[in-house]
């Protein structure tokens, strides 16, 4: 809940800058569709549905979190830019360089967890959310975030109701080392309905050449290691409101095992675990201990570590390796059955690393240290590429 806490620390500096001058870096390209009038009488864009000064007013507030996520890398000296300028090889006291760099995009979003949001109108925490469903994808590839550029579509800009989604995905951007470079803010009155949102985010990394992992060389007899997850993440979200909305749940009702409101269980953010894999792959620098890494996301563990393995080789996991939160099987008891819950949702661990056994316990210890709590779930055996649960 790191970066959920840190979003807190920018909210009054920020919203300050509401009535300030205007951040160069990100636009709105506003939009609307309504037709011409017939009558005489001039429209006005603000009439039609779109309303530029509060984008004026939207790009000043949100200039704090951005930089609150800038390193030596970002080019942040120019008036007036329609793009973020950044260095790939880094300034002194930044990063290492790179030799053989190969760049890493990615896209992704929040899903239907949004409509879960506004109904709940709590919009802190899938900022963070919409950061790591990019940057975990990314560094399966080996590789480290950059930076990153988000894309929100509203009904109407309002920079108070929404600066806190801006300063979510500023805090899961500090927690994933990477910079806010830029976005686009879109109000578009005649294609969302009142108060309705939407997410994408964009996220651009790199991975030394010989260092890259894409889990061409996983093997029978490698580990499998699991990451624990905060619960259901960012995924499955259309099967979890059509459940509760069945059995006409509370959201702000504490039902029996879980550790809080079902509304609050339900949106704690997808954890970012950046800092947990670069420690795993710098823990053997010299040698390739990890060489396979699925982030668990639709689809859940079956379908996303099949996407790492080798033509001959299948993953088979222990499932009383590690315990199901207690959301999982909450929603499983509302009317869906256990293959469905396996098929769908991540049931406990949010990402899995393929690690060469001689390097099994050294991860593990590392990544303790930096306060995961690793899991061994499973082993690679002789197979067809599919992913079996004993």
């Amino acid at each position: 809940m790191e970066a959920l806490q840190e979003t807190e620390l920018l909210t009054r500096t920020t919203r300050k800058k509401i009535k300030e001058s205007p951040f160069p870096v990100r636009q709105n390209k506003s939009r609307s569709a309504r037709p011409r009038s017939s009558s005489r009488k001039m429209i006005s864009y603000k009439e039609a549905g779109v309303n530029v000064h509060a984008n004026t007013r939207w790009v000043a507030a949100i200039a704090t979190a951005m930089k609150s996520t800038y390193d030596g890398r970002v080019y942040d000296r120019r008036h007036g830019g329609f793009a973020g300028l950044f260095q790939l090889n880094p300034v002194p006291k930044a990063r290492a360089g790179y030799r053989n760099p190969m760049l890493i995009g990615c896209s992704d979003g929040v899903g239907t967890k949004v409509l879960l949001a506004i109904q709940m109108n709590r919009l802190d925490t899938i900022g963070i959310d919409l950061v790591a469903m990019n940057v975990n994808d990314l560094i399966t590839c080996g590789g480290e975030p950059l930076f990153f550029l988000d894309y929100l579509a509203v009904n109407r800009l309002d920079p108070a109701r929404l600066l806190s989604i801006i300063e979510g995905i500023a805090a899961g951007c500090r927690e994933a080392g990477c910079a806010l470079l830029g976005g686009e803010t879109a109000e578009m009155p005649d294609l969302y309905a009142l108060n309705h949102i939407d997410l994408a985010g964009f996220a651009v990394g790199v991975v030394e050449k010989t260092r890259m992992v894409d889990g061409s060389s996983v093997r029978p007899g490698d580990v499998v290691l699991g990451l624990p997850s905060s619960g259901v993440h960012s995924n499955g979200y259309t099967l979890v409101r059509r459940l509760i909305e069945k059995r006409r749940c509370r959201l702000d009702r504490r039902y029996d095992g879980l550790d809080g409101p079902l509304g609050e269980v339900l949106l704690r953010p997808t954890r970012i675990y950046v800092r947990a894999v670069r420690a795993a792959l710098e823990a053997f620098p010299r040698r390739k201990a990890v060489v396979g890494m699925a982030h668990i996301t639709g689809g859940g563990l079956k379908e996303n570590i099949a996407r790492v393995l080798p033509p001959d080789c299948d993953a088979v996991l222990q499932s009383k390796a590690w315990m199901r939160p207690p959301i999982f099987n909450f929603l499983q008891s509302l009317g869906t059955t256990n293959t469905e819950m396996v098929k769908v949702f991540n049931l406990g661990i949010g990402f899995v690393l393929i690690v060469r056994p001689r390097c099994a316990a050294g991860i593990l210890k590392v990544l303790k240290e930096v306060g995961e709590a690793p899991l061994e779930i499973g082993r690679i055996a002789p197979g067809r590429q599919s992913v079996r649960l004993v």
